[in-house]
């Protein structure tokens, strides 16, 4: 009896082993996101089918409705800080309720360091991205076929570009709190123990929360097996480094708006096979080798961004070596609460 109590409960630390944490948290988040996934829904047929006299029987098939909200501004924003709602709230109650710490704690103290590393990575997510466009636009892969462009949106042009940063900004907080702040965090305390170290634990977490972002990825239009890899490696290079290095998601979420915004909002490149071009400050032709490119997924199936995830990984450990003073894993990543609160007071001692 008390081997299958074990098995769920680790005793020392008076909560659920972290596979049934990462798990319960899951089914929270799948409850929430339903829920309010009906609220999305009704206001996007209500929108289509009075703002834009769409027939009724169009909106019926799920898969069409979806394409209505993901090319306008206006439901891809709603639709999103909806979902941004339901992550939240799904982390809230399990950090609450089954990790037992407050949700600060998933890389959210909001400090002034906390936001100067933010503002890098906003500023690294735009010189990774205009690092690629400026690369295809040099050897001709690409070609500038328009500026200022609106064609799928009833908002005029700035309305319709600040629609889409407000949901690039909900998109880039919801994946990293649960990657990154909640998942890797969870994974790293559970792998850590007699025979795995902290450090070692918070590598192999971050390798396994970065396979799981890539193979939610899958799903996307035009995705492959090339570009499930891709993604995997922006998850380990490009948004963990910040995290596992600083212990906060402040690097991570500012590089992750300004990449996707940045990507399909201003130079009108695909974002992980979704076509953001009806509303881009930039409109292109791309011509360029796939392989190279990324072709319809976008860069972050091609080379250049595989190398742009690179270097934004050795820019963001460069950063935090020149602001801290030390370059470190953040070992309590991978400690319960207790044991992590234990080891301030011993280093503050």
């Amino acid at each position: 009896m008390q081997t299958i109590i074990s098995f769920f409960w680790n005793r020392e630390e008076g909560r659920l082993r972290a596979l049934w944490r990462l798990l319960g948290q899951l089914i929270v988040l799948l409850l929430f996101t339903l829920a309010l996934q009906l609220v999305t829904t009704f206001f996007a047929m209500g929108y289509l089918l009075y703002r834009e006299s769409l027939p009724p029987a169009e909106l019926a098939d799920p898969l069409t409705l979806q394409n209505y909200i993901v090319q306008s501004p206006l439901l891809m924003m709603v639709s999103t800080v909806i979902t941004l709602v339901a992550f939240i709230l799904s982390i809230w109650i399990a950090g609450r309720v089954l990790d037992r710490r407050p949700f600060s704690d998933f890389g959210l103290r909001l400090n002034r360091d906390w936001w100067i590393d933010f503002g890098f990575g906003l500023f690294l997510g735009v010189l990774l991205v205009s690092l690629i466009f400026g690369v295809q636009l040099s050897t001709g892969w690409i070609t500038v076929s328009d500026t200022l462009v609106a064609h799928s949106s009833a908002l005029v042009f700035p309305l319709a570009l600040l629609a889409y940063l407000v949901t690039f900004i909900a998109v880039g907080i919801q994946e990293e709190l649960l990657f990154r702040g909640y998942q890797l965090q969870n994974l790293a305390e559970g792998l850590s123990g007699k025979v795995i170290s902290p450090g070692l634990a918070i590598l192999l977490a971050t390798f396994l929360s970065s396979a799981v972002f890539g193979v939610v990825h899958m799903t996307n239009p035009n995705a492959s097996l090339v570009s499930t890899v891709n993604i995997i490696a922006a998850g380990v290079f490009l948004l963990a480094v910040g995290y596992i290095l600083t212990g906060e998601l402040a690097i991570p979420i500012g590089v992750h708006i300004t990449w996707n915004f940045f990507m399909g909002n201003i130079y009108g490149f695909p974002v992980s096979g979704i076509d953001f071009s009806g509303v881009t400050l930039i409109a292109i032709q791309q011509s360029g080798p796939e392989l190279w490119t990324g072709g319809a997924f976008g860069p972050e199936a091609g080379l250049l961004g595989l190398l742009a995830m690179l270097l934004g990984g050795l820019l963001t450990a460069l950063w935090v070596r020149g602001r801290y003073g030390s370059l470190g894993l953040k070992l309590r990543l991978a400690q319960a609460p207790r044991r992590a609160e234990n080891r301030m007071v011993q280093n503050e001692a």
